[in-house]
This record gives structure tokens, C-alpha cells and sequence, in this order.
């Protein structure tokens, strides 16, 4: 499918109670303050062999099969095309805090797979991808899988995932909920979505080459894991899903890699919100046996109460003998208090476009795909965003992201912000990742009844002040609405290469004209913005001196090594420190009128337009001509 997004059932039960009585029954208590489930376990009920994915048939046709769309429970859901009362919503604290540098202008940017090539009338594309050494993988709804070059040239036509498995198995049926991962540590690549009734769908590369052979798994999980996402760790291919609760699972990682039949995965279940998996990133693994981790968000008005904050939890798999395996809560770490959901919990009809009364749906209910992990020398950090209430937008969706540090004892929020401009525009969809030197870049839809839905980003430097990303880049403006359906992505991605470690790829969707349902996709790359060629680094302006002279004689200034590392210096402008107006070359001589101590300043500004300024002395003495 595109993902059901429906409500787990018992927690639906108790929404709609808390709703009509805040102080709930017993049982609902109960679940919503849930001890943790012991492990339940399964192995794989399938495993075959694919052929390479660059001999598989093409296909441009919507699979029969499609899941269908966001089934919902309408008894604890507004209804579509209802109203929300948006006005008593409180500004976000976090709201207008604009870091001070320039966010890097993409390096690539090219098309993605379209609907008119994926599902004939699906929506919504699902868009997400991953970069490896030498690849990029996209996958859309239902579902495609789009392989390119490092210079975004498409290398074969998109396949069907389902293709890669023999007639008549469930997998074949192209469910949706696609996630790519590229698993550095084995340079790999992991493919995966769902299937009717109860069934998880692996493809796991055999080389590192997308386009080659396939180990195929089929698990049946129990119970439909709806809007499943991925995550790579060590041990396990972790994941979390919609079920009857919020479920948290691991799947023996080292048997997929390797072609073994009798992989098998671990499952943990009753959660009162989503639990995004982490993802590992960077050259440097977690410390031995670090279990794997799982966020959610809560709010204090969200049933059972607690405060505003991030819980964390840790899944320790143990494939041998499933039932030692554990998960725990390890860290709740209270945030600054948002407004939970932007126009009510499940209402799809939000966000506002240009020329339709069609709305949007911005999933502002759960964490946002994904959630990367790094190991630095001195800290891991863990990154995460989710869509919140309290913008200046018009229905005021914007995006709260944070960063979690752990540098020996335990893990604490590091930093926490909001991104919000106060344009007018709501922005939703968010993902966020991190590169080597610590730049941070968040991808995103904006939206409003007078911009039509796009794709933009922003990012930030270690330097930035604390929960500030810097004025966003656009990556494609888009020219046309989505005017048949409100379900708009369900997530997208943003990913680091790992070839440098300084690249970002980030890509949505996006409508070039206005449309029932021909969604575009694009994808993008730029750098991050302390990385050699980010664009974002500032110009390094050297005035040199101290200089002397005598009155009246010119005397002659260098701007030698001046630099601009992220662009070009496109103009120099000298003050000579005596009310003489700036001087626009290079290497200036100027003569000085009168005798004294003076402090020339030199400004240099890149291509970009960030500028840079640096002093230097000059005297000047008697003598010279007219003395």
C-alpha cells in the first residue's frame, strides 16, 4: 500500500475515551502506561534466490494487488473535510530561530521515479532513498526501485520489488510501504515493504552491485505491520510498525547477509506511539553489543500524561534464545512542551494548497523516517524530526527536530529546535541526517494556499548557535496541487554518502501542474556546509599588513590569500580608514591626505553572498610630494 496509517485499535479505544473523559478507564491506564511485552519470535516462512534485478521484466502498469489507502478508524478520527479550530493554537517557543549562515545550493539535482511509470492511481509515492559508494537507490510506491549513477543517470529502467520473487509468492503483490537502506558495514544493499495478510518482505543484496542477484525472505510477523520502517544496526535490521500496538522487532542481520534459510527475528509489542528504529551512519560502528534503539515522542496531553519529552528505548536481541532478548526504556528526556498533531490526531485534511479546497495530511502523529545514529571519537549522537502545531503557517505545521548525545553516561538531549521562518508557509515531511564534521540538514515539504506544494531544506554547522538551521534552499518549487487525495507522502528521506561523508541526498515529491494524483519525485544533492565545496563556508578575508607610507604617496594594499572554500570571492570592497569612499579592487594603492595612525578594513563577499572582513594598520608619516 501507501501505508493505512490507521490508529493501533486499542489505542484508538482509548483516544476516543480520553476524549469523551480525560480521567479514562482503569483498562485504558493500564495500557497506556504499559509495562514492556516479553519477546515473542518467528523465523523465516520463505527464502529464494532472485534473478539480477537488471534482467527482470519491465513494468509500468499499478499492481493489482495495491493495499489500500489509510483504512483509519473513523470512530476516534475527524472526519475528511472536517474543521479544526486552529486559532487557540500557542506559537511554538522554538518558532523563528534562524541560524546565521547560508544553506549550500544543491550540486545534482534530477527527476525521480513518476506516477505515470509507478502505480497508475496510488497515492502517495512514499518517496524514499539511500546513497552508497557507488550507487543512488530511490523506491516509490508500489513499488518501484529507481537505480542510479553518482551522476544521477538512471542505469536500467525501474523494476518491480515484487518481481524479484517467484509467481505466486505474497511478496509479489507490490503492497507499498517501500524502505531502502544501503548497509555501510557490509556494503549491501536492503529492500523491503510489506504484504497481505500478516507478511515482512526482505530483499537483500548478494554484491554490492543493486542491479545483481537477491536473497528473498518472507517472515510472517503475526499481525499486518503497517507503515513499517527500517532501520541498519550490527546484530539486526531493526524495525518498527502499526499493529493492534506499537511494535519494535530485530531480524537476524548476519544469517540475511549470508543467504541462510533459517533467519529468524525477535518482536516486542505495547507501545502507546510509533518507535522509529535508529540507522546506523558513518565509518565508525557502535560500541560492541550496543543494543539497538527506538524513539517516540509524547506530548503531556497525550493520553497517560508525563510530560512533554523523547523516550528512548533499547532492543538487545538474542537470536539464539529469543526469550532473553529485552527492550527497555533507557532515557525519557523532557523537551520543550509542542503542541501534539496540527489539525487533531488523524485528521488528513490540513495542510492548505493553491486553487483546490483539497487539503493535505501532514502526519504530524509520529516520528519521521529516519532516525541516524553516529559514533564520533568523543560522543554517538542520535538524530531525529517530528511535524508539531504552533507555527506561523496557515494551519501552523512546522518541524521540531533535536539531537541526542551520549558521551559515556548515557544518553541527553544535546539541542532541540523548530523550524519555523514565519512566512506563512506549514512544513512537514520532515527528515534529518548528519554528515562527518557534524553538519546537520533537514529535508521538508512547504505548503500554503499561495505556494503550491514544494521541496526544500535547510542545514547547519557545529558552529551554529545551539537549535538553529540556517534560511532554507529550495530543491524543486512546485507548480500544481495534489487535488484528488490529502495523503501526501507518508515520509521521505534524507540521506549522507558515504563515499565522502560530507554529501547529503535528499529527496520528495513534488507536482509540476496541478493533478488528481500524477505526483512527481525529485532527487537532490548538496554538501554539507563546513565540507570542502559546501558553499556554505564562509570567505576568509586577509587584509595582510601592518602597512607605512609617507602623505600623499600612494601606498599599495594585498588581499593575498583571501579564499572563498565554499564558492568564488565575487567582490572586494576597501575602507582606507579616512573617510574615502570604499575601494572595489583587488590590490588598491590609495594616497593618504594626512598624517597618523589609521586601520584599513578589507570586505570580501563570496558568490553566495556571504562576506567576510578583516583589518589591517597602516601608518603614514611626513614627506612626499608637496610636503
Amino acid at each position: 500500500m501507501n501505508s493505512s496509517r490507521a490508529l493501533p485499535i486499542g489505542v484508538a479505544v482509548c483516544l476516543m475515551l480520553f476524549a469523551l473523559e480525560p480521567s479514562q478507564p482503569a483498562s485504558c491506564a493500564d495500557l497506556l502506561n504499559a509495562d514492556l511485552s516479553p519477546a515473542a519470535s518467528g523465523a523465516a516462512v520463505g527464502f529464494q534466490v532472485s534473478l539480477p534485478a537488471r534482467d527482470l521484466p519491465v513494468s509500468v502498469s499499478a499492481p493489482v494487488n495495491f493495499h489500500p489507502s489509510r483504512l483509519g478508524h473513523p470512530a476516534t478520527e475527524p472526519s475528511q473535510g472536517s474543521t479544526w479550530d486552529r486559532s487557540s493554537l500557542p506559537l511554538d517557543p522554538l518558532s523563528l530561530l534562524i541560524g546565521p549562515a547560508l544553506t549550500p545550493p544543491v550540486d545534482l539535482s534530477i527527476e525521480g521515479v513518476d506516477n505515470p511509470l509507478g502505480c497508475g492511481g496510488c497515492s502517495p509515492p512514499d518517496t524514499n532513498g539511500d546513497a552508497g559508494l557507488n550507487h543512488y537507490l530511490q523506491m516509490v510506491n508500489a513499488t518501484k526501485v529507481a537505480v542510479f549513477d553518482k551522476n544521477g543517470v538512471l542505469l536500467a529502467p525501474p523494476f518491480d520489488m515484487g518481481k524479484l520473487w517467484p509467481t505466486g509468492a505474497v511478496c509479489t503483490e507490490d503492497a507499498g510501504d517501500p524502505i531502502v537502506e544501503y548497509d555501510r558495514m557490509a556494503d549491501r544493499w536492503v529492500l523491503s515493504q510489506f504484504a497481505d495478510p500478516h507478511d515482512m518482505c526482505f530483499a537483500i543484496s548478494q554484491t554490492s552491485d543493486p542491479l545483481g542477484p537477491y536473497f528473498l525472505y518472507t517472515f510472517d510477523v503475526g499481525e499486518f505491520p503497517d507503515y513499517e520502517k527500517v532501520g541498519v544496526w550490527p546484530d539486526a535490521y531493526l524495525l518498527g510498525s502499526n499493529e493492534s500496538t506499537y511494535t519494535a522487532y530485530a531480524f537476524n542481520r548476519v544469517k540475511m547477509l549470508a543467504g541462510d534459510q533459517t533467519a529468524n527475528f525477535v518482536k516486542f509489542t505495547g507501545q502507546t506511539n510509533f518507535l522509529l528504529p535508529s540507522n546506523f551512519t558513518g565509518p565508525n560502528a557502535p560500541p560492541t553489543d550496543s543494543p539497538g534503539y527506538f524513539y517516540t515522542f509524547k506530548n503531556n496531553t497525550f493520553p497517560g500524561g508525563g510530560g512533554d519529552r523523547i523516550e528512548l528505548f533499547a532492543l538487545a536481541a538474542d537470536f539464539t534464545n529469543p526469550t532473553q532478548s529485552t527492550f527497555t526504556m533507557v532515557a525519557t528526556m523532557p523537551i520543550t512542551p509542542f503542541t501534539y498533531t496540527v489539525c487533531g490526531a488523524f485528521n488528513f485534511d490540513c495542510a492548505d494548497q493553491p486553487g483546490t479546497t483539497r487539503k493535505l495530511d501532514v502526519v504530524s502523529e509520529w516520528p519521521m523516517h529516519r532516525f541516524p545514529y553516529r559514533n564520533f571519537s568523543d560522543h554517538q549522537t542520535l538524530l531525529g524530526d517530528f511535524t508539531v502545531g504552533g507555527g506561523t503557517g496557515e494551519v501552523g505545521a512546522a518541524i521540531r527536530w533535536f539531537e541526542l548525545r551520549n558521551t559515556g553516561s548515557g544518553w541527553n538531549l544535546f539541542q532541540e529546535g523548530t523550524f519555523d521562518p514565519g512566512d506563512g508557509n506549514d512544513r512537514f515531511m520532515g527528515s534529518v541526517s548528519m554528515d562527518g564534521l557534524g553538519d546537520i540538514a533537514l529535508g521538508f515539504t512547504v505548503s500554503s494556499s499561495m505556494t503550491f506544494p514544494s521541496i526544500r531544506y535547510a542545514t547547519r554547522s557545529p558552529n551554529d548557535p545551539s537549535g538553529t538551521l540556517s534560511a532554507e534552499a529550495a530543491l524543486i518549487n512546485g507548480g500544481g496541487s495534489q487535488t484528488n487525495s490529502d495523503r501526501w507522502g507518508d515520509y521521505s528521506a534524507m540521506a549522507i554518502d558515504p563515499s565522502d561523508d560530507c554529501s547529503f541526498w535528499y529527496t520528495n515529491e513534488y507536482y509540476p501542474t496541478n493533478s488528481p494524483n500524477q505526483w512527481h519525485t525529485r532527487v537532490g544533492r548538496f554538501k554539507g556546509p563546513t565540507c570542502p565545496g559546501g558553499g556554505n563556508q564562509p570567505p576568509v578575508a586577509e587584509a595582510n599588513g601592518p602597512y607605512s607610507g609617507q602623505r600623499r604617496v600612494p601606498i599599495c594594499f594585498s588581499s593575498a590569500g583571501s579564499t572563498a572554500p565554499g564558492g568564488i570571492i565575487k567582490s572586494f570592497s576597501w575602507n582606507f580608514g579616512d573617510g574615502s569612499s570604499p575601494n572595489g579592487r583587488a590590490n588598491p594603492c590609495h594616497a593618504y591626505r594626512a598624517v597618523g595612525d589609521f586601520t584599513a578594513q578589507l570586505t570580501v563577499t563570496d558568490n553566495l553572498g556571504a562576506a567576510a572582513s578583516d583589518t589591517a594598520a597602516v601608518t603614514v608619516l611626513r614627506g612626499g610630494v608637496g610636503r
